[in-house]
């Protein structure tokens, strides 16, 4: 586990993924890589699934959006608040009602570059302590750095896999 953040270890394998860079210049930086990155998909592996079952780029990337805004909803709700407990949220039931199809993989990259630039703006503003503040989320204690470096390294996380599979 990362010393100096509280997660859940079930995290660490998005964690392990960031740097010590300063967690906003890391999400400056994914928005750049993510954004670069979903661009690149051939528009006929946009709704491509390797398997029955799995989700399509343009899924991954909603998953994406969905998760960066609870995550960053977190670190808001722990940065201002005392005592605060979260429960947790259900990706697939998120998933099955987001309809990505219906959306073009510039709309969805419109709407992730919008969240990224409003998480990065909030991640600006927080001071040293402030990164230090804990809550807690689906049963287990969780920090506004370790909220905020999840998603970074969940992104991350997500285009590995879209390499490995999908491309």
């Amino acid at each position: 586990m990362t010393p100096g953040i509280d997660y859940n270890t079930y995290y660490e394998m998005y964690i392990s993924l960031t740097g010590d860079n300063p967690v906003a210049n890391q999400l400056q930086e994914g928005l750049s890589a993510t954004t670069s990155f979903f661009e690149g998909i051939p528009f006929d592996k946009h709704e491509y699934q390797y398997e029955e079952g799995k989700w399509s780029p343009k899924e991954v990337l909603l998953h994406i959006i969905d998760t960066e805004r609870v995550f960053a909803y977190r670190a808001l709700q722990f940065a201002r608040a005392e005592n605060v407990v979260i429960k947790g949220f259900d990706q697939d039931e998120f998933a099955n009602n987001a309809r990505p199809v219906t959306r073009s993989m510039q709309e969805l990259l419109e709407e992730y570059t919008a969240v990224r630039q409003s998480t990065i703006a909030m991640a600006k503003s927080f001071s040293e302590n402030t990164l230090a503040r804990r809550g807690e989320a689906s049963n287990s204690p969780l920090s506004v750095m370790a909220a905020l470096r999840i998603i970074c390294g969940h992104e991350k996380h997500h285009a590995k896999i879209i390499k490995e599979r999908y491309l």
